[in-house]
């Protein structure tokens, strides 16, 4: 799926991955590992880190459906996600998560530790899912 994600090389590593398939053909995936952020990262909350589909209609909310359901089995309390502020995130409120607000951006290039960006440092909409209340 490295061909199909419009805006982020593919990520180092993840707890657990979905695959989405019709007919025979793989349509989409989903990566969840530990969140990004250190301050999210609590031992009981996971990230969606990545989704990539070829455009199949409705497969980015079965990922995001089956994240959860997968995320809340594992004893997870919570999963987030980010999108691109352009990006509507219908997949994602199709399949009860909610969004929480703006979250970060910039670059992570600093003189102490300096990195080239490969990915948008726009200003991200952060998504949550509660998996306390999740049915």
């Amino acid at each position: 799926m490295d061909d199909v994600h419009r805006h982020h090389e593919k990520p180092q590593g993840g707890k657990f991955a979905i695959a989405a398939w019709k007919d025979g053909q793989l349509v989409g995936v989903a990566i969840v590992g530990r969140p990004v952020s250190r301050m999210l990262d609590n031992g009981l909350t996971a990230e969606v880190i990545r989704v990539a589909t070829d455009g199949t209609r409705n497969a980015c909310s079965f990922l995001y459906a089956r994240a959860k359901r997968a995320a809340q089995a594992q004893g997870y309390r919570k999963i987030l996600t980010y999108t691109l502020i352009e990006e509507s995130g219908d997949s994602l409120r199709a399949v009860g998560w909610e969004r929480v607000g703006v979250a970060g951006g910039g670059s992570w290039n600093v003189p102490s530790r300096p990195r080239t960006d490969k990915h948008p440092t726009q200003e991200k909409i952060r998504w949550e899912c509660d998996l306390d209340a999740a049915s």
